[in-house]
């Protein structure tokens, strides 16, 4: 009786202390709020698969190289990781996507949250929070500075990354996503590029192109009568990991850059057709690598799947599933030809960054100028129908100005950025610093300690294969 009592009073004390209304049916979030997080979560996710790309990056770019590089190779991932995040906060966002000219943004730096989202008028039209959006472009100028540096493999210092990987992400990167995302010229123009085959891997590339070009070749790449040497990467197994993981990844950068998760759900239909393409890039590379050499050719094919997914980047949401796969295949039997073109006229790419993103992003943009249909490019709300849809040669066009204006400021920029760093700090490992390895001379161990020992000890003196 008496514990009844006790309880009947802090009953009656408890609704006293608080209003009758806290004990109503607390409301729920709105629709709106729903979307809103929704989207935000989707987003989120997105942010996390392309960030987790750095991980494939460092596998296929430390399994193609050699085992005296592999720590290195591996551990400048994350140095450059670690700079495009600060760079891009203090000023790469500001002038990628902040309020602007037709050229660069001028607002929107130094990101502090949400409440600068007035200065971002270009991603305005999204519900989810600003600092969300960061991370996700962040995410892919991270990508592209990876992308970059690809082409430096095996001989360039490490404090090249530091100063270029800055550089880079300030000046070029987010001057060419403000002439497409932000607003700018090429915005105006209508230029389709969904998820970024000319913005972040052609400008990649394009510097991964004059990077390699001023660097010169690794020693022992080339004879004296300019014949290419193979040098084949340590552990092709590393290699297939990172594809796989870039693989899985893309469906962060492709299907995330819808940015919802609600109606129809559009990203569903762009993760198909990034899936179509990926697939096809493969197969069809491995074929032509047996047709062409007799024998199927495994790293042929993952540049083959790399390349279809670079291609189909822009022309994910404008595209047929059937075109997809006409895209990739496409682009990984392009991207066979032009590495073996490549390596024949003396430029040394350990991993093709420039054949497999930057041509076949070239080829991406060309895409959409050509299979780009009325109906999605109307949902999307960028550009026209393509040439094969009744779309004549507008979109085509603006296609090709827009990868030319990209590629030409690039090639500029890092011409003069990068020439300019060989002139006055250098931007090649020494000779000696070359051939005992960057692990060793960069760092002052091994990436692969025990082996890397036993094998000098065998030869005798400093290990050099």
């Amino acid at each position: 009786m008496r514990k009844k009592w006790l309880v009947s009073m802090l009953a009656m004390l408890t609704l006293l202390a608080f209003p009758v209304s806290a004990f109503a049916a607390a409301e729920g979030p709105s629709t709106i709020e729903l979307q809103s997080g929704l989207n935000s979560a989707f987003t989120f996710l997105a942010v996390v698969l392309v960030f987790f790309m750095q991980g494939g990056f460092a596998l296929l770019e430390a399994g193609s190289t050699r085992m005296k590089n592999a720590g290195h190779i591996a551990g400048k991932t994350i140095l450059t990781l670690g700079i495009s995040v600060i760079a891009f906060w203090g000023l790469g966002f500001g002038l990628g996507f902040g309020n602007g000219n037709g050229f660069f943004g001028t607002t929107g730096f130094f990101m502090s949250g949400d409440n600068m989202a007035a200065s971002f008028e270009s991603l305005a039209f999204s519900d989810v929070p600003l600092t969300i959006k960061f991370v996700f472009h962040l995410a892919f100028a991270a990508v592209s500075l990876a992308i970059a540096c690809g082409g430096m493999a095996e001989r360039a210092k490490m404090s090249v990354y530091i100063v270029f990987g800055t550089l880079y992400t300030i000046i070029m990167y987010p001057v060419v996503a403000h002439w497409v995302w932000g607003g700018g010229w090429l915005a105006e123009l209508g230029m389709q590029d969904f998820a970024g085959s000319t913005v972040v891997h052609l400008t990649g590339a394009t510097a991964a192109l004059v990077a390699t070009i001023l660097l010169k070749p690794r020693i022992g790449k080339y004879n004296k009568d300019g014949k290419p040497n193979i040098i084949p990467g340590h552990n092709q197994v590393y290699s297939v990991l990172g594809v796989i993981i870039l693989w899985i990844g893309w469906f962060g950068f492709n299907p995330g850059s819808t940015l919802s998760a609600m109606g129809e759900g559009f990203f569903g239909y762009v993760a198909l057709t990034t899936n179509v393409a990926a697939a096809a890039g493969g197969v069809a590379a491995l074929l032509i690598s047996w047709a062409v050499l007799g024998k199927s050719d495994i790293p042929s094919m993952l540049n083959g799947v790399l390349a279809a997914l670079v291609a189909i980047t822009g022309a994910c949401a404008f595209v047929e599933p059937w075109a997809a796969l006409v895209i990739g295949a496409i682009a990984g039997i392009i991207t066979f030809f032009t590495a073996q073109y490549f390596d024949r006229k003396g430029i040394d790419d350990p991993i093709y960054a420039f054949s497999v993103h930057g041509i076949a992003g070239m080829w991406g943009a060309i895409s959409t100028g050509l299979f780009a249909t009325p109906e999605l490019a109307e949902k999307v709300g960028v550009g026209q129908a393509g040439l094969f849809y009744g779309g004549g040669f507008h979109q085509l066009g603006v296609q090709l100005l827009g990868l030319a204006g990209a590629f030409a400021f690039v090639l500029v920029m890092s011409f003069i950025i990068l020439g300019g760093m060989k002139a006055v700090m250098g931007i090649r490992v020494t000779e000696e610093e070359e051939t005992m390895g960057l692990d060793l001379s960069e760092h002052g161990t091994y990436g692969y300690p025990e082996q890397m020992k036993h094998a000098e000890s065998k030869s005798g003196g400093t290990f050099s294969s």
